[in-house]
């Protein structure tokens, strides 16, 4: 049957609908909008944000397109995310240590607070002050995982969020009462950046703060080539209605990189060209109208501003270096070498103490790391602090506020040490048991360490701790608080800081594998669950009912400083909280809803059904909500009442990609700056918009009303009623300057105010009690008699609560007379830790005493070498006591504290050592098969101390390891074999390598020369080596044997003498092996060529040296046949006549040379044969140190006269040494 094709009225109505719809709402964007839209979408990994002004956008020139997330290393640097702008000076992208950041074992980290993204308001904080771009952070540096690096990037969005679909649902289209559906209009102007199209990062700062100008610093970075092509750099004075291109002002073939600001002049900004093209810094003192150009000998890394002091920076090079300025750049002062990447700190105690000190962390020269204090002028090694004795783990100190700290592992277990106030270091007390393994200082805001532990038993989630005043003594806030990875591998912390509202804290709390928002309003003391609004967006009523349904709410921040991230408060709104979140029973990803509470998060409100950007104006006068969407937009909406309802508001005629929107620094914030593309080829395209026109006046006293600050209720929040202002929800007036706080008072003190101390915990029934491991009884080991100490009652008051009277007596910890204590816990130990030390350096032993009277206990310690000393009391030992070992060995150390009620006592078995220099392995060169041999490894120094010897045989994989220097063995196949050895030495390892040859029969003879040659015998290994070769070359030439018959050894000592050994050589085919009737002819011929003297070599020209037979010794040639041969009589024969030779030579005194043999004998005891080189009556007594290889007596002393140094090994070493022969 044929088809028709037929006509569908309907369907045709319909895709002339969609069609004109589409070309209506996208047809002035071009092309490209379409390909935009089909972009796969991709979910933004939520952190902390960053004041990092610098956008990125990706052009259609092959590369990626994708967004710009926390820690992404895409583009040039990555950026660490954890900033806010009040807490500048600690988290700036350019300082050491900014929160985020993932370190060794530990980390600090900031309390996650949005950014002030629009009022850019700014107050450094001590430790590390706000670097470029001012209130905007630049990211993170490259290569390093923390900020304290180069400024990074926010690309442009080509692609956005919509959790509802592409286009999503603005607000008001759901016909809710809140949203106004007529449009109206914001006053702005629109700047296309001509000739940047293709440009695909930019970098903003605005001054603000009464001033005009805004600079932009565009870049094209080739993602292909890793290296910035172009750069442009802009300037406006007019607030952002017209820039300035300034190209010509630093320079047109400048390519610029990065841009800096002093956060204490931001009228000084410095610019940095790209290190691939040339090393410069450009500066200028009026805001960039005019620039100096200054070259650098080196390449920046990362800048760090000093927090008060404007012109001086430190910054850290890409090889590791810290230099110094004082002079805002201009001239640079190495301050230290290998520094460890953001380890380094302005010092901040106090008002003006040492605003020049520097802390560092270095690494030394065997590879340790150290903290290191100095003056930022003068660092050298004389001048260096060392306020942590001994070494630290890498990556481990941080300086921050009034606290420092820093780890240290020893037994597999991190230890973490205070400072505060720059004080001695005290240990951290956690409660015993919590065995940590990851640690994050999250705050240390108003005298006190918040910290995030990740305990023994944890994987997913931390503990969060807080401590006393110093920084010491830690007890639980909150268990098991979601973590999550960043994709730099940093730690993220789901706990959020609310700004403006001292102790107000939210936190994400996995419960049974559900997460959950908790809420607390006295820094951790109490939590409960967020009530969730009563009624939806529409007005439907909502029944959810604790604690079985709460809201619960995402705490991270977007890393895009352009825009909100899933929270926001601020301190000049107190009382106003926007975050995304859902309403259930637990935290999810799907259905997010935008929220609002405009009274501290006791009541919420859903304001949007779709995530938003919600950004703050006027003091939080006024609320901008502009949606994520993948889409151009041309509307935002506007709250005039905290978000009870919402205005649109169209921002510009044509609808914008928007990149990112910065707000005016300042104390008004009504100028707003919104960043963004028409198409993915245009120019930035900035447009500037005004909300000053919709205010018609300021607003006055009559336009406020009171608001008091509450917790369900609850008027008393960390001991103090508070009262706010608000303007009044029907007043459209511009608030100006915010006033803070009306009045606040304290309250009188309640149980609510007080925590659990240390070692304390919360039971059901509200009491603080001692935990298991806890002994109340257990003083201070300062407390002396007569003196006083603090008895705790189990409480402490929450730190920076303003009560007073109440119960404040009755839970504060009272003053109590110390009584007189047997000493109890007695112990010692070394400053370092460590049961090793060095002979002749100096130990330091410290004494610890947990219980006793310090003051009237007598102290007495033995240092186990017949040295001991006696303390009146202990504290005089507080130092740590000295003791130099002037020999090596394992000394017994005891201790022993007493006083009129007791004593205790205490050992501590310490291995002092001294450096193994070298390594000689002692055996024969030759020896018969199955016969025992001995092997010593003869060591320099000789006394060393506690060793472990590692002996390797020929090709075996299992090695020997014994306590001994001396082994024996057999060898059962004829050959050359190999012997190792390896002596260990604490963690010096050195090793040396001999050869030995191995026969069943062999003969020797020893050799004696001319008396002239010990004129020229230097005796080193080298020299005996070389004259083996020469005697052996002048046998072979008077004799004409075969060089396979023959080995000649040197031997060490005076006067000059040789050991010749006859081989019985063996063919390749293992065939015509000679016979011990051979190895007699070969004898003969030697001795016979030896005693007419036709032996010599020249030395040099002039002196010729003889060479002679020596003593005779003999020994049989045994044959292995079990039966007697003609042979074996003949043999006998032979050794009878030899030895009435030996006797009629003794009688008549004549020199005849001597020979010994060898043999492998059967079922015999006699002694062991080895060379005679071990037989001390022949030769003179040589000390075993003389045997050591070639290669470790090049720098060997003669006689007594040292030629030369020898350093400790301090790496495993290996000398393989032929014995002192020639075979070949």
């Amino acid at each position: 049957m044929e088809k028709v094709a037929g006509w569908y009225p309907a369907w045709h109505v319909a895709l002339l609908y969609w069609t004109w719809l589409f070309f209506f709402t996208f047809g002035f964007t071009g092309a490209e909008i379409t390909c935009r839209s089909c972009h796969s979408q991709v979910k933004p990994q939520q952190q902390h944000p960053q004041q990092g002004l610098l956008m990125h956008l990706r052009t259609d020139k092959g590369e990626k397109e994708q967004r710009r997330f926390p820690g992404k290393k895409g583009g040039e640097r990555g950026q660490e995310a954890g900033m806010e702008a009040e807490d500048a000076g600690l988290q700036a992208t350019l300082s050491p240590a900014p929160p985020g950041t993932k370190l060794s074992g530990w980390e600090t980290r900031r309390v996650t607070r949005d950014t002030e993204k629009v009022t850019g308001e700014s107050r450094p904080r001590a430790a590390a002050a706000t670097a470029a771009p001012a209130e905007h952070q630049p990211l993170r540096g490259r290569g390093s995982p923390a900020a304290g690096g180069r400024p990074g990037s926010v690309r442009r969005r080509r692609r956005g969020r919509s959790p509802r679909g592409a286009a999503g649902r603005e607000p008001g289209e759901s016909g809710a009462a809140r949203f106004g559906l007529e449009e109206l209009r914001l006053g702005s102007t629109t700047f296309a950046l001509a000739g940047d199209s293709a440009h695909n990062q930019a970098m903003v700062h605005w001054s603000g703060h009464n001033s005009s100008v805004i600079l932009i610093l565009t870049k094209l970075y080739d993602y292909n080539l890793g290296s910035i092509t172009e750069s442009s750099l802009w300037r406006s004075t007019d607030y952002g209605t017209t820039y300035e291109k300034l190209n010509d002002k630093v320079g047109l073939k400048t390519i610029l990189s990065y841009l800096y600001v002093c956060p204490t002049n931001k009228r000084k900004i410095m610019l940095l060209t790209d290190p691939e093209v040339e090393s410069s810094l450009l500066i200028s003192s009026d805001e960039g109208a005019t620039y100096q150009k200054y070259r650098l000998n080196f390449y920046i890394n990362s800048l760090l501003f000093h927090p008060k002091k404007e012109d001086w920076i430190l910054a850290y090079s890409q090889d590791q270096k810290l230099f110094s300025s004082v002079e805002f750049g201009r001239r640079w002062l190495l301050l230290h070498e290998q520094v460890a990447p953001n380890r380094f700190y302005w010092s901040m105690v106090g008002s003006g103490r040492e605003p020049d000190l520097v802390h560092l962390e270095a690494k030394t020269v065997d590879g340790h790391a150290q903290y290191i204090t100095c003056k930022m002028q003068n660092c050298s090694e004389a001048t260096h602090g060392k306020p942590f004795p001994g070494y630290i783990d890498h990556n481990s100190l941080i300086v921050q506020d009034d606290y420092v700290f820093v780890q240290l592992t020893s037994g597999g277990r991190p230890h973490y040490y205070v400072s505060y106030r720059r004080n001695a270091f005290t240990q951290m007390k956690l409660p015993k048991y919590s065995l940590p393994k990851d640690m994050h200082v999250i705050s240390t805001d108003e005298n006190q360490v918040f910290a995030a532990v990740q305990e023994w038993n944890q994987n997913d989630t931390y503990n969060l701790y807080i401590s006393d005043t110093r920084g010491v003594y830690f007890t639980l806030a909150l268990e098991n608080v979601k973590s999550s990875q960043g994709l730099e591998g940093n730690v993220m912390i789901d706990l959020y800081e609310v700004a403006g509202i001292k102790g107000m804290f939210l936190a994400n709390k996995k419960i049974d594998n559900q997460v959950k928002t908790f809420i607390t309003y006295n820094k951790g003391r109490d939590w409960s669950l967020l009530q969730a609004p009563n009624t939806d967006l529409r007005g439907n009523p909502l029944h959810c009912l604790l604690p079985y349904c709460s809201l619960h709410l995402h705490l991270k921040v977007s890393e895009n400083p352009y825009t909100s991230g899933n929270i926001a408060s601020r301190d000049t709104a107190p009382s106003i909280i926007v975050a995304s979140g859902n309403i259930g029973t637990e935290l999810s990803d799907k259905d997010i809803s935008m929220f609002v509470s405009s009274d501290a998060g006791n009541t919420w409100r859903q304001i949007f059904e779709e995530e938003h950007s919600v950004l703050y104006l006027d003091q939080g006068g006024v609320l901008v909500a502009m949606k994520h969407t993948s889409l151009p937009i041309r509307h935002l909406w506007l709250s005039f009442d905290e978000g009870r309802s919402w205005s649109k508001y169209s921002f510009t005629s044509l609808p914008l990609f928007v990149d990112g929107v910065l707000g005016e620094p300042g104390e008004e914030t009504l100028i707003m700056t919104v960043f963004g593309h028409f198409s993915h080829r245009s120019e930035w395209q900035l447009v500037k918009v005004d909300y000053k026109s919709i205010f018609d006046r300021r607003c006055e006293e009559e336009d406020y009303r009171p608001w008091q600050l509450h917790s369900q209720g609850e008027a008393c929040i960390m001991g103090a009623k508070r009262i706010y202002r608000k303007r009044k929800s029907e007043k459209k007036c511009m608030q100006g300057k915010y006033a803070g706080a009306m009045t606040s008072e304290p309250c009188v003190c309640t149980e609510a105010d007080f925590d659990c101390d240390y070692g304390y915990e919360r039971h059901s029934n509200g009491q603080c009690l001692p935990a298991f491991w806890y002994n109340p009884s257990s003083l201070s080991k300062d407390c002396s008699f007569g003196q006083s100490y603090l008895n705790s009652t189990g409480y402490r008051k929450v730190v920076s609560n303003n009560c007073t009277d109440g119960v404040r007596e009755r839970y504060t910890a009272k003053p109590q007379q110390c009584p007189g204590k047997a000493p109890q816990g007695l112990r010692i130990i070394t400053s370092d830790g460590k049961l090793t030390a060095e002979q002749g350096h100096n130990v330091t032993f410290l004494v610890q005493l947990e219980e006793g009277d310090l003051q009237r206990s007598l102290i007495q310690v033995d240092f186990g070498d017949g040295i001991a000393v006696s303390y009146a009391n202990l504290s005089s030992t507080e130092d740590g006591i000295k003791h130099i070992y002037q020999n090596v060995g394992i000394f017994r150390v005891t201790v022993m504290v007493e006083n009129s009620l007791g004593s205790d006592n205490a050992v501590l078995y310490l291995h002092v050592t001294c450096p193994l220099e070298h390594v000689h392995l002692s055996l024969p060169f030759v020896t018969t098969k199955n016969k025992e041999v001995n092997a010593t490894a003869v060591l320099w120094p000789s006394q060393v101390g506690t060793l472990t010897y590692v002996w390797w045989f020929g090709n075996n994989t299992e090695p020997l390891i014994t306590l001994e220097g001396s082994i024996t063995f057999t060898f059962s196949v004829e050959g050359m074999n190999t012997i190792t050895v390896q002596v260990s030495a604490g963690n010096t390892i050195l090793q040396d390598t001999k050869t030995i040859a191995v026969y069943e029969q062999f003969q020797s003879l020893r050799l004696s020369f001319s008396p002239n040659l010990d004129d020229y015998n230097p005796d080193i290994p080298e020299w005996r080596r070389d004259i083996s070769r020469v005697v052996k070359r002048a046998l072979v030439e008077a004799t004409g044997i075969s060089s396979k018959h023959i080995l000649v050894a040197v031997l060490p000592g005076l006067p000059s003498s040789a050991e010749l050994f006859i081989l019985p050589y063996r063919d390749a085919t293992r065939e015509n092996k000679r016979t011990s009737a051979d190895l007699e002819q070969i004898s003969e011929r030697l001795i016979q060529k030896l005693n007419q003297n036709l032996v010599h070599f020249e030395l040099k020209p002039g002196i010729r040296i003889l060479v002679h037979a020596a003593h005779l010794t003999t020994a049989p040639l045994v044959d292995l046949t079990p039966s007697h041969s003609g042979s074996a009589m003949l043999m006998l024969l032979s050794v009878v006549f030899v030895g009435l030779a030996v006797f009629v030579i003794y009688k008549f005194k004549r020199k005849i040379p001597g020979l010994n043999i060898y043999a492998q004998m059967q079922n015999e005891k006699d002694q062991e044969m080895i060379s005679p080189v071990s037989q001390r009556e022949s030769i003179p007594n040589i000390p075993q140190s003389e045997l050591m290889s070639p290669e470790q007596l090049v720098d060997e002393k003669l006689e007594v006269q040292p030629i030369g140094s020898i350093s400790t090994a301090a790496e495993p070493q290996s000398t393989k040494e032929i014995p002192t022969y020639v075979n070949g």
